[in-house]
């Protein structure tokens, strides 16, 4: 699970960080991800996407969404996680 998605360090941007170690399959995530029409930028150790707003999804499941508007990044995250099959973000 996903803890509950909070302003980032740099207060740039909105993020999703999970609660246990994980790992995940970029090359499978952006071939869904493109599969759906969204750009993607491979960028190795993450991907970036075009998405709305853009997100980076690291391969340590972290993500961040370059908004400063919550309800925004929220329905960004449950749109990637019903895509590519990420977990739930944890109820409050």
């Amino acid at each position: 699970m996903y803890r509950q998605l909070r302003v980032c360090a740099s207060g740039g941007g909105i993020e999703a960080v999970p609660e246990e170690r994980v790992v995940l399959d970029l090359a499978r995530i952006g071939a869904e991800l493109r599969r759906r029409g969204i750009p993607v930028v491979d960028a190795r150790v993450m991907l970036i996407a075009s998405m709305d707003p853009e997100v980076t999804i690291a391969r340590t499941g972290r993500l961040l969404f370059k908004t400063a508007r919550a309800a925004e990044a929220e329905k960004a995250f449950e749109t990637l996680r019903a895509w590519v099959g990420l977990p739930s973000v944890r109820p409050v």
